[in-house]
């Protein structure tokens, strides 16, 4: 078998010409701002290009799919200087963002330094991304990019500065989404289907399908000792009806009715397991109920949209 040799392609402006007009335009394209979300751990919706911050342009805003949050994106197809790192403090401050990523051709040391230094030092509500982008190719065929994360937020560090403020309960929330994620991480069938998010010491845990109109939503109740899992719709009645109509395809895949719940703007509708949080004996058990239940509801709902 003859193999074929890869080869780095160092000029990207032979790609992208032009930083604004051709890289950032490509960047904001959905498949593409999906690759990056993906290899960033986010899921990246793209909210406009070349967004004003007063007399300025940031190149990408977004938001987290999943939780809302802010995002800035700064490119800079040339090694990193201190202009954009000044410009991401400011871009940031001016969009209220908490996610802020830096997309460069080389990260020069003292600026991942930097970036390095503000991740250990800003707490949980804040993360820095910075990103080099690699173009790859095999013999002759296409160019492939490559998005290859130099810098990210050390949240585990971060939540366990901030672990000694939370009551024994958002612990051990904390303690359990941050098992599940472990968990998951070994899964190439979840990873397949979905971005593993950052572990919160909340009750639920939202998981994106690629759809801005509803997302999967996995929660835990300490009180009513149960897990649920199932779909949320913030604000669409009307896709809440079209799946009540489909409500026969979902009794097939689930074998129940499962309970729907429609209230005066959000929807939801969810399947339950008795569980107890404080038995962490059983924490593996629930882990792969949420990932068999969470691929089904992903792909069920996908047949009743």
């Amino acid at each position: 078998m003859k193999l074929g040799k890869i080869k780095r392609i160092n000029d990207l402006r032979m790609i992208w010409p032009h930083e604004a007009n051709s890289f950032t335009k490509w960047l904001a394209k959905e498949e593409n701002l999906s690759k990056l979300g993906e290899d960033i751990g986010i899921d990246l919706v793209l909210e406009e290009r070349e967004s004003s911050v007063g007399n300025f342009s940031v190149d990408i805003f977004a938001n987290e799919e999943s939780t809302g949050r802010k995002v800035i994106i700064e490119n800079q197809l040339e090694d990193t200087d201190h202009d954009h790192l000044g410009k991401l403090i400011t871009y940031a401050s001016g969009k209220g963002a908490e996610v802020i990523v830096w997309v460069v051709k080389r990260a020069r040391d003292e600026h991942r330094q930097a970036i390095e230094w503000l991740n250990q030092h800003t707490d949980t509500s804040l993360g820095f991304f910075l990103v080099e982008i690699e173009l790859w190719q095999i013999d002759d065929s296409a160019i492939a990019p490559k998005f290859n994360v130099i810098e990210r937020p050390n949240d585990w560090a971060k939540q366990m500065k901030n672990s000694e403020n939370l009551s024994d309960r958002k612990q051990m929330l904390l303690k359990f989404w941050n098992g599940f994620n472990d968990y998951i991480a070994k899964s190439d069938v979840f990873k397949n289907d979905f971005t593993i998010r950052k572990a919160q010491p909340d009750h639920w845990y939202d998981l994106s399908v690629g759809n801005s109109s509803y997302h999967i939503c996995m929660t835990i109740s300490a009180q009513k000792k149960r897990l649920s899992c199932g779909v949320y719709i913030p604000d669409n009645k009307d896709l809440f009806h079209t799946f009540e109509d489909n409500k026969d395809i979902f009794q097939k895949e689930f074998g129940e009715d499962g309970d729907w719940k429609e209230a005066a703007k959000a929807t939801r509708i969810v399947i339950y397991k008795g569980f107890d949080l404080y038995n962490e004996t059983k924490w593996e058990e629930a882990y792969a109920w949420f990932v068999e239940n969470a691929i089904k509801t992903k792909y069920t709902f996908k047949k009743m949209e």
